[in-house]
């Protein structure tokens, strides 16, 4: 994984671009994982842990009527969470992790390892569902490996800063 994440961080500093993390299920292990390379701070501007449905609603303004319908771990949560996590950082690009990693926490449709990751630009919004195999520390990693693969198709096709 050490390649993605330094690749990852090469990217966002070369580009001259900014980010913000919203992470549920991963409980910080995306923003632990980019802040172990120096110069980190140039282009990460905020992470949060938002666990628990009040702090999605109250920190990240994901409407409590959205999380009735769809739930915490959906693809409108994820979204909303990674547009808002970067209108409120003011950043470039906001991603968003939620799920279930287990070993509780699943219901009949939505099992252990279901990850939603979203990936949210001034233009475009992108977001994809995961169903990732093993024990909590194993999904927690691949969601923070998933959402680092797709943070940097993002940015790679991001235009540069003057």
């Amino acid at each position: 994984m050490q390649n993605i994440i330094y690749e990852v961080h090469k990217l966002l500093l070369k580009k001259g671009k900014t980010l913000a993390i919203a992470e549920s299920c991963t409980g910080g292990l995306l923003s632990s994982l980019l802040t172990k390379n120096s110069g980190a701070s140039k282009y990460l501007k905020l992470g949060v842990v938002a666990y628990s449905n009040e702090a999605k609603q109250a920190i990240l303004r994901v409407p409590h009527a959205v999380i009735l319908r769809h739930g915490a771990v959906s693809r409108e949560t994820a979204v909303i969470m990674a547009k808002n996590v970067r209108r409120i950082a003011k950043v470039d690009f906001g991603i968003a992790i939620t799920g279930i990693a287990g070993p509780k926490g699943a219901s009949g449709y939505k099992p252990v390892g279901r990850v939603f990751i979203a990936v949210s630009s001034p233009k475009e919004t992108t977001c994809v569902k995961s169903l990732f195999k093993g024990k909590r520390i194993a999904i927690q990693r691949e969601s923070a490996r998933k959402a680092l693969r797709l943070l940097k198709k993002t940015v790679q096709c991001a235009p540069s800063s003057l």
